[in-house]
C-alpha cells in the first residue's frame, strides 16, 4: 500500500523528516517495506534553467540548423539547434551540460558538450515532450519574455516532490487501508512515544454539506440485506466531467493509481483517504431510475469495465436498475453504467458488503480490484454517509455541480460496536511489565475506542467498527503495546528455558534422513499446494469424496479441498517439466493427507478430521541422464521398488516389512508393504485416465509411505554398524524352473528360513521366460552368499547349508531345480 507523506500532513501538522515517520510507522505494526521520492516529473527538471537567447544564426551547409548564443545567468553558452521556431530575443528552457532528461519510453538522455558539424554545442534548449511538460515536439518552448533568467524549470513550474511509504500491511489491519488510518496510528505515536503533543489529527468537515434541489431522487432497493450491510446514495447533476485538477491528480498518482476523470479519480481519492471504497454511476444509464441491490440467476450473462463478459452466479450481488445488471457489487463495475466525459447526471453510490460474499465472488470471477481488496476485509458501515458527502462536496467544488437529491440510505440493523473489558494487572502481566493506567487509555483514546466504564482495576471499551480485528482482551493489549512501543518494554533481568522432553528421533530428523536418501540418489524435493479440486477425485472415481475434507470458503474452484492424495499436486509438477522439455523425472515430497472421519458437528473437531504425515515419490521417463556409456533404461516397477525398499534398509527396518501384490485402486499394478498388520507404503504404475486428468500421457510410477508409522517402527529401530569381515564370503547358485506367480520374495524368505547364520545375502541375478519352458513356468537364477564371522567356510558346510536352502525352496515355491 503507497502512503504519501504529502497527503498525510493534510490531517497531521507535522515536519518531521520522512525517514523518521518510517521508523515510527514501523514501530507501530505498519511496516514501511520501502521509501521512495516521488517527483511530479521524473528527474524534478534538475539543471533545467531559463536562457534568453541572445544571438541565433543559420548554420551554412545544413537545412535547419541554427547557431545560438544563450545567457543562462551564471554564463553565455553556444548551442546548436534544430528547432524551426528558435529566434534571437526568445526566453527559453535550456537543458545544462549533465542534466538527464527523461523520455515517456523509461529511456534518458544525458546531456553533454558536444560537436555538431564541426561546432561545439554546450547544452539543449528543449521542447516540451523532451521534458515531460506536454506532447507537443513542434519546436522549443518559448517563455513569457518577463521570466526571470536564470530561474530553475523546477521553480518556474512549481513543481512539487514527496515521500511515498511503501506499507506491508498485515490482513488483519483494514482500517490502515487509507491515509487517514495512518495519520491516526501516527499521531497516536507521536503523542504517547515521541512526546509530539502539539500534533493533531484533524479529518475534512463535512457540516456543510446540504441538498441543493431535490429534483431527481433515486429510489433504492436492496433485496437481498444479508449481503448488502448498508446502502447509501445521492444523485448530481449539471456536472461537467473533465480532467482532474493537478493537485488531486499528484496525490493519486503518489498513491500509485491512474487519473482518468473527475468524478473517477474523486471517488479513489475518498477510498484512498478514508478507506470507504465508493462507486460513481451515469444516472442517465439507469434504466427506470431506479437501483436494486440484488443476486441474479445463474449463468446471467455481465460484461464488466474490462470488455470481459462473465457468467454470473446466483449468489453474485449485483446492482442493478429496474432492467439490467450495472455493477458486481464491491467488486468491479459494468461497461454499460460506467462514467464517461459526455455524463451530465451521477449517481453515487456508498456501501457496506458482506466481507464473505465479496471475497467469493471476487475469487470466483478472478477480479481482484481496489474495492473488494477493502470490502474482502470489512469496511466500517458507519462511514458511508461521511463518505458520500465527501465526494460530494469535492465534485461540487471543482465542477459546480448540483446535489439534486437527499441522501437514500438503507441501514436496516445497525452494527453492534464490539464491547471488551480489559484488566489492568493482567495487561501488565502480559507484557512483563507496568503500563501506566492513563498512558492505556490515553491511547485507546486516540485510537478512537471510546471508554463506557472505568475503575481502578479494569475499563471497559467500545471499539470502532473499522477495527475488524479486535474483538479479545488481548488485541487491547496489543493496540496499546504497539502505540506505547515494544521497544519502550523492558526486557526481563531472569530467562526461563523449557527443554522438551526427549523422544527420540523426531518427525523433522526423520524427513531430514529421508530427504537425504533420494537426494544422493537423483531425486528432487518439491513442494505441491496442499489444496485441490474435487472435481479432480471426482473425475478419478476411485476415492472416497465422501471423506474428503471440504474448504467453506475456497479460494476458487480449484483450490476448494484439503488433498486426500498427494497425487494431483504430483502430477501437475511432472505436466509443467513435460511441457518444458524435461520428461525425465524423479520427484519426492512430505507433506499432509487430510481426511473427514464423520460429518457429526456435535463431535470435536480432532474427532471429525485427520490428518497424516506421508511421503509421496513419482517417477517417470529416463531412470538416468543420457550418457554415452550407458543404455537408456525407462524408470519402471523395479526402479521404484528398489527405491523403497533401499529407504526401508537404509532405516533398518527392511526385515520387518512384509511386500504383497495387492494395491489401491488409483494403481494399475503395484505393490504394498505391511507393517505390524499396517499398510507402511504402496507404490504401483498409475492408471492411465488419472494421468490425463492432469494432462500426463506418460507412464507414472507413484510411491505413497506413511510417515507416521513409519516414524514409529523407526524409533524403535536401532542401526549397528559391523567391522569389515574378515574371512571370505563362499557364492553358490541355484537355477529354478518355478510357477510364474512365485515372488523373489518368497525364495528369500524360504532361505532365510532354512539358514539363519551363514546365510548372509540371496540375489536374483537372472530371469528366463519362455514358452519351452510350458505354461505360466519361469526360471529364476538365484546366487546365496555364506560368510562365517570367526572362520573359513569349508565346503562341506557349505554344501549342507545349501541342502537345506534347497529343499526349504522347493517345498515352498513348489518348484524344481533346473
Amino acid at each position: 500500500m503507497k502512503i504519501s507523506y504529502n497527503w498525510l500532513k493534510k490531517y497531521l501538522n507535522t515536519d518531521l523528516p520522512a525517514d523518521t515517520i518510517s521508523k515510527i510507522l514501523t514501530d507501530n505494526g505498519l511496516e514501511v517495506e520501502g521509501l521512495e521520492e516521488h517527483e511530479q516529473i521524473k528527474g524534478g527538471l534538475k539543471g533545467i534553467v531559463v536562457g534568453h537567447v541572445l544571438e541565433c544564426a543559420h548554420v551554412e551547409g545544413t537545412e535547419h540548423l541554427s547557431l545560438t548564443r544563450v545567457d543562462v545567468g551564471s554564463e553565455q553558452l553556444q548551442i546548436v539547434c534544430g528547432a524551426p521556431n528558435v529566434a534571437a530575443g526568445q526566453k527559453v528552457l535550456v537543458a545544462l551540460p549533465g542534466s538527464t532528461l527523461y523520455k515517456e519510453d523509461g529511456t534518458s538522455l544525458t546531456i553533454k558538450k558536444a560537436k555538431m558539424r564541426g561546432i561545439e554545442s554546450n547544452g539543449m534548449i528543449c521542447a516540451e515532450d523532451e521534458l515531460g511538460l506536454g506532447t507537443s515536439h513542434a519546436g522549443i518552448m518559448v517563455l513569457d519574455p518577463s521570466t526571470e533568467i536564470g530561474m530553475p524549470a523546477a521553480k518556474l513550474f512549481n513543481l512539487s516532490s514527496d515521500h511515498v511509504f511503501e506499507i506491508g500491511l498485515t490482513p488483519n489491519r483494514s482500517d490502515a487501508m487509507c491515509h487517514t488510518g495512518v495519520a491516526r496510528d501516527l499521531a497516536a505515536a507521536l503523542h504517547h512515544r515521541c512526546g509530539e503533543n502539539s500534533v493533531q489529527l484533524k479529518l475534512p468537515s463535512v457540516d456543510e454539506f446540504k441538498t441543493d434541489n431535490n429534483e431527481l431522487s433515486t429510489p433504492v432497493e436492496v433485496r437481498n440485506p444479508e449481503a448488502c450491510i448498508r446502502y447509501s446514495g445521492l444523485t448530481l447533476t449539471d456536472i461537467n466531467v473533465t480532467e482532474s485538477p493537478d493537485w488531486l491528480k499528484r496525490l493519486l498518482e503518489a498513491a500509485g493509481l491512474r487519473p482518468i476523470n473527475v468524478v473517477v479519480d474523486v471517488t479513489q481519492f475518498v477510498m484512498l483517504e478514508i478507506g470507504q471504497p465508493l462507486h460513481a454511476f451515469d444516472y442517465d444509464k439507469i434504466g427506470g431510475g431506479k437501483v436494486i441491490v440484488q443476486c441474479m440467476p445463474d449463468e446471467t450473462p455481465f460484461v464488466t469495465l474490462d470488455g470481459v463478459e462473465r457468467k454470473l452466479t446466483s449468489r453474485d450481488l449485483m446492482i442493478c436498475d429496474a432492467e439490467k445488471g450495472m455493477c458486481i457489487a464491491g467488486v468491479f463495475g459494468g461497461e454499460q453504467s460506467g462514467v464517461s466525459m459526455e455524463t451530465k447526471k451521477v449517481f453515487l453510490e456508498s456501501a457496506c458488503f458482506n466481507p464473505v460474499s465479496v471475497r467469493k465472488t471476487a475469487k470466483y470471477h478472478g477480479l481482484h480490484t481496489d474495492a473488494s481488496f477493502r470490502f474482502e476485509r470489512g469496511t466500517d458501515p458507519e462511514i458511508t454517509i461521511y463518505a458520500i458527502k465527501r465526494a460530494a462536496m469535492l465534485l461540487k467544488e471543482i465542477t459546480g455541480c448540483k446535489i439534486s437529491s437527499d441522501i437514500s440510505d438503507f441501514y436496516p440493523e445497525k452494527v453492534a460496536k464490539p464491547v471488551v473489558t480489559i484488566n489492568f494487572a493482567a495487561m501488565d502481566a502480559f507484557a512483563g511489565s507496568h503500563i501506566p493506567a492513563e498512558t492505556t487509555i490515553g491511547i485507546l483514546k486516540d485510537l478512537e475506542f471510546e471508554i463506557k466504564n472505568q475503575s481502578p482495576e479494569e475499563i471497559t471499551v467500545e471499539v470502532p467498527l473499522n477495527r475488524t480485528d479486535v474483538a479479545r482482551p488481548v488485541d487491547i493489549y496489543e493496540e496499546v503495546f504497539r502505540i506505547y512501543g515494544y521497544n519502550n518494554i523492558p526486557m526481563p533481568e531472569k530467562s526461563n528455558t523449557i527443554y522438551p522432553k526427549n523422544t527420540g528421533l523426531t518427525l523433522h530428523e526423520l524427513i531430514q534422513k529421508i530427504s537425504n536418501y533420494f537426494a544422493a540418489k537423483g531425486f528432487g524435493e518439491i513442494m505441491c499446494n496442499s489444496l485441490n479440486s474435487m472435481l479432480w477425485y471426482e473425475k478419478a472415481g476411485v476415492y472416497p469424496v465422501g471423506n474428503i475434507v471440504t474448504i467453506q470458503n475456497p479460494l476458487s474452484r480449484e483450490l476448494n479441498i484439503m488433498r486426500y492424495s498427494m497425487l494431483p499436486g504430483m502430477l501437475q509438477s511432472v505436466a509443467y517439466n513435460i511441457n518444458r522439455s524435461a520428461p525425465d523425472l524423479k520427484f519426492f515430497e512430505p507433506g499432509k493427507t487430510y481426511f473427514k472421519e464423520t460429518d457429526d458437528k456435535e463431535k470435536a473437531v480432532t474427532a471429525r478430521f485427520s490428518e497424516t504425515n506421508m511421503l509421496s515419490v513419482i517417477m517417470t521417463g529416463g531412470e538416468r541422464p543420457e550418457n554415452w556409456k550407458y543404455k537408456p533404461e525407462t524408470s519402471d516397477f523395479f526402479s521404484m521398488k528398489s527405491a523403497l525398499e533401499g529407504l526401508f534398509g537404509f532405516l533398518g527396518i527392511m526385515d520387518s516389512v512384509v511386500a504383497k501384490t495387492e494395491v489401491n485402486d488409483q494403481f494399475a499394478f503395484g505393490m504394498t508393504y505391511i507393517l505390524n498388520d499396517k499398510a507402511l507404503a504402496a507404490f504401483g504404475l498409475v492408471k492411465s485416465e488419472i494421468c490425463k486428468l492432469s494432462d500426463v500421457d506418460s507412464d507414472i510410477w507413484f510411491a505413497e509411505i506413511n510417515l507416521d508409522l513409519l516414524l514409529k517402527k523407526a524409533r524403535k529401530t536401532s542401526i549397528h554398524y559391523k567391522d569389515i569381515p574378515k574371512f571370505p564370503a563362499v557364492r553358490r547358485d541355484l537355477a529354478l524352473l518355478i510357477d510364474s506367480s512365485v515372488s523373489f520374495e518368497m525364495i528369500r524368505k524360504a532361505a532365510q528360513t532354512a539358514e539363519k547364520k551363514l546365510l548372509k545375502n540371496v540375489d536374483l541375478f537372472d530371469v528366463y521366460i519362455d514358452k519351452k519352458l510350458g505354461d505360466n513356468k519361469k526360471s529364476y537364477a538365484v546366487s546365496f552368499m555364506f560368510r562365517h564371522d570367526e572362520k573359513t567356510l569349508t565346503d562341506i558346510e557349505v554344501d549342507k547349508a545349501m541342502e537345506r536352502i534347497s529343499g526349504e525352496v522347493l517345498k515352498v515355491t513348489g518348484g524344481v531345480i533346473r
